[in-house]
């Protein structure tokens, strides 16, 4: 059976919605790792854009940790279709059990390119990613395009696994493809004065001056490694790496991290959606 085959019987765990609840938690079956959720509406004048992944499931007898936030911007129809179908695109890769790094990248890319075929279907929104997939317990995968951010704590150091790709770091790109950086209107950096990220998915109006190609790391997962956030930018506008992974270990129940680090957003007055994910690896 190839992969997309087996991947089929689980396929239909993506397909749906966003999550209704405000959290939720589970934890792997033949790993002892273990996560929690928290997602918050930001104060804009709009629903909810943020989505997630956060599952456990079983190809070919291997367990598989699935997690991911994608950030909306201009409406959600570019997050929700990426719930359901970037994990499903990398995994059905041939190449995914003995070359992740290949997949990944691929089904970024050729996610982003169905994106933008499917418009205006999807309208003329975009989204961040950052997708984390956790092999057997032991070996993590991490991709993200935007600034939605992985941290990893390791013996209670934080290791941002993630890039942060924002207009100004990478403005020789943009300005290679005929865009330009501009911090008007208001203070932040934007690509063609519109947008805050350098790389995201859809975003057709300005595709041509914009890259969707993930950076991609790996880690392994040992005695020395004990956690794993994942959150849209509406927690590290006001967080650092280092305090958000102080708080999360404060507690060995990683729903509850994940909301005393939503709380701790909203106290810092934190106005984006904020979205987080928690994964414990020793439970």
């Amino acid at each position: 059976m190839d992969n997309l085959c087996c991947f089929n019987s689980v396929y239909s765990q993506f397909v749906g919605g966003r999550s209704s609840c405000s959290s939720g938690k589970g934890r792997g079956n033949q790993c002892p790792a273990k996560y929690g959720f928290s997602l918050v509406k930001g104060k804009a004048n709009h629903p909810m854009e943020d989505y997630h992944v956060a599952k456990f499931i079983t190809v070919h007898g291997q367990e598989l940790g699935l997690f991911a936030i994608y950030d909306g911007h201009l409406g959600d129809s570019v997050p929700a279709y990426l719930q359901k179908h970037l994990f499903p695109n990398i995994l059905k890769d041939e190449e995914f059990w003995s070359n992740p790094r290949s997949s990944i990248f691929k089904a970024y890319e050729t996610t982003d390119q169905a994106i933008l075929s499917h418009s205006p279907d999807l309208g003329r929104g975009g989204s961040t990613a950052v997708t984390a997939i956790l092999i057997n317990g032991q070996k993590l995968w991490v991709a993200n395009v935007g600034d939605s951010r992985a941290v990893l704590s390791k013996r209670g150091q934080e290791v941002q696994m993630s890039v942060d790709h924002e207009p100004n770091a990478e403005r020789g790109s943009i300005e290679d493809r005929g865009g330009f950086v501009s911090n008007m209107p208001g203070d932040v950096a934007r690509v063609n004065g519109q947008l805050a990220v350098s790389r995201a998915f859809g975003d057709k109006n300005l595709k041509t001056h914009l890259r969707s190609d993930p950076d991609i790391k790996n880690a392994d997962i040992n005695s020395d490694t004990e956690l794993l956030i994942l959150a849209s930018d509406g927690l590290w506008k006001v967080m650092s790496n280092q305090e958000a992974v102080d708080i999360a270990r404060r507690t060995k129940d990683p729903q509850r991290a994940a909301k005393q680090l939503a709380a701790e957003a909203l106290k810092r007055e934190s106005k984006d959606d904020i979205s987080i994910i928690v994964v414990r690896f020793k439970g």
